[in-house]
């Protein structure tokens, strides 16, 4: 059973690279890996991918709580279809008007994030990328949000935690080569990533939706039940 949200966390990393790129690829690029040696170099790259990796499994542990809630009230299918339509509206609101909702509160912890973040990377020692990395793993990120609102629909807390690592390490490969080979990754490659972008959102959006209507389409769209619905089979 924990291959599924493996499998399925992996998935949706390596198809998130896109994004990946084109939107934290100039974190990667801004660096100061250029000047170490080459086995340093992909040491304090490899540091900085498993800070986020540690984020978002941290990420995992906290809405996986939450999801373990929803799940027991009886209200997965309706609270994943309601994130799904949810994401879709934000979509188009950001098409309309071309910026994003976001909190005034939220506004003021990217800024602390960001400010933590230089200070880490004034740093000499190499352990500074790890702390970079978790830091990062913070900053306002549509995929991120999307990875999120799939392990709110998961059952148990482990799955979640599971979804979100393997999600973080799905990315990794994508944002590593940002990192050793930053020569090919231009302004022009990231932005035609980016355009693929509300397309994606949009996918996997319809993917919750579909999810939450119980089809019965395995792995789009599983027969959920509920912890109310849950028999108790007696030996």
């Amino acid at each position: 059973m924990a291959w599924q949200f493996i499998i399925g966390g992996l998935s949706l990393g390596v198809l998130s690279s896109f994004h990946c790129v084109g939107m934290c690829g100039p974190l990667s690029l801004a660096l100061p890996t250029q000047y170490l040696p080459t086995i340093q170099r992909t040491m304090a790259l490899l540091l900085y991918q498993f800070g986020r990796v540690i984020t978002y499994s941290l990420f995992g542990f906290v809405f996986g709580l939450a999801g373990r809630g929803v799940y027991l009230a009886g209200l997965q299918r309706w609270f994943s279809i309601g994130m799904g339509i949810l994401i879709l509206v934000l979509l188009i609101h950001h098409w309309i008007f071309r910026r994003r909702l976001q909190p005034n509160f939220l506004s003021g912890f990217y800024i602390a994030i960001q400010r933590t973040m230089m200070n880490t990377m004034r740093s000499k020692r190499l352990l500074s990328f790890l702390f970079f990395g978790i830091a990062n793993g913070f900053l306002p990120c549509g995929i991120v949000y999307m990875a999120l609102a799939g392990a709110l629909v998961t059952t148990e807390v482990y799955q979640s935690i599971l979804f979100m690592a393997s999600f973080g390490l799905g990315t990794l490969p994508a944002m590593m080569a940002v990192g050793l080979f930053k020569q090919f990754f231009g302004p022009q490659l990231r932005t035609s990533f980016r355009t693929v972008i509300p397309v994606f959102i949009s996918i996997m959006a319809v993917i919750l939706i579909l999810r939450g209507l119980n089809l019965g389409i395995p792995f789009i769209s599983p027969v959920l039940q509920s912890a109310s619905q849950s028999t108790i089979s007696c030996p």
